[in-house]
């Protein structure tokens, strides 16, 4: 269960959770919330290495604060890591099997990566390699990148403590094996705990209504949405596909408050994308489970698995996954 999922237990992280409940829309059943807010200024970061989040099939973990973490020491930081993963290499991890590597470690602020200035910026951590036989001018070839990422969370921020670095959204691309040996690294090094993220069926909803309600370019994919089939002997999904200007037009005439969704909206929205599949269909969703949804913004599956593809919308929907983070390690 993708919910329960946690690295290897270290044994001496027992120390509290520095703040008090954090009341985030998303992971507590919202009546309402806003829209997904203005697109990420450019102004004070390098738009290419935020790019570097887009289309990438990224995996969730929630993150308990960073304890004594110092952001004026990220270089010392990728060293010590650097050297763990050599470590654990002659143990026989992290590794790809039959290649010589030179793993390079490197972690960098993303200044313009995060909500309001009492977000912490993002850290990107990146692992590359360079094989030995490759020429010398040869591009290094990235294996792993991670994100720490706080959108948004002023509710967490202004409550943490003076010695803890609050950043509870982590996104993992690449092999679990590098995954599991930095993750290693962070909780040993700045005492916190990463627990994989998933999504519930009902975030999912809320996350297709907002997307599908979206502007976006003209050639834009079709919103579609992904059921499971339960107690059946083998494994059934059911793909719904919507054209997008047809979803946008269903949810022009549901919203009521521009700017603003509500849940009754969101049930609304999906009441009548079911109640359209049954009559051509004559299949009840309602006693399916949504597993998957995917729309021009972003995709989500409910194993914490998501791909975000639009750069305008990137802060909105690291919004949301940062709401989900919150509610999970409060």
């Amino acid at each position: 269960d993708g919910a329960v999922r946690t690295l290897p237990s270290l044994g001496r992280l027992s120390r509290g959770l520095p703040f008090g409940r954090v009341h985030g829309r998303l992971g507590a059943s919202p009546s309402s919330r806003l829209v997904l807010p203005a697109p990420l200024s450019q102004e004070s970061g390098d738009p290419q290495r935020t790019a570097l989040l887009l289309r990438k099939a990224w995996t969730l973990y929630s993150v308990t604060p960073l304890y004594r973490f110092c952001r004026g020491r990220l270089r010392d930081y990728a060293r010590l890591l650097g050297a763990f993963i050599a470590a654990e290499r002659q143990k026989g991890l992290a590794v790809e099997v039959g290649v010589e590597l030179d793993i390079k470690v490197a972690l960098s602020s993303l200044p313009e990566l995060r909500g309001s200035e009492r977000d912490q910026p993002a850290v990107l951590v990146q692992l590359s390699s360079r094989s030995r036989a490759s020429p010398k001018n040869s591009e290094d070839k990235i294996l792993w990148l991670g994100c720490f990422c706080c959108m948004y969370g002023d509710d967490l921020s202004e409550n943490m403590l003076e010695d803890f670095t609050c950043l509870p959204l982590f996104l993992a691309s690449g092999a679990e094996s590098y995954m599991s040996v930095v993750g290693n690294w962070f909780q040993k090094t700045f005492d916190c705990i990463f627990r994989r993220l998933a999504i519930s069926p009902f975030n999912l909803s809320w996350m297709v209504t907002m997307w599908a309600g979206c502007k976006v370019d003209k050639a834009a994919s079709a919103v579609e949405l992904t059921f499971s089939v339960p107690h059946l002997p083998q494994p059934l999904d059911i793909s719904y596909a919507i054209h997008p200007e047809d979803a946008k037009a269903l949810w022009n005439t549901i919203q009521k408050t521009p700017g603003e969704i509500t849940q009754e909206e969101v049930d609304v929205f999906m009441d009548c994308l079911y109640s359209h599949f049954y009559r051509h269909f004559k299949i009840h969703l309602s006693a399916t489970k949504l597993v998957k949804v995917s729309t021009a913004i972003a995709s989500a599956h409910c194993d914490g698995v998501v791909k975000m593809l639009h750069s305008q919308y990137l802060s909105g929907v690291l919004m949301l996954l940062t709401e989900l983070a919150i509610s999970q390690i409060q």
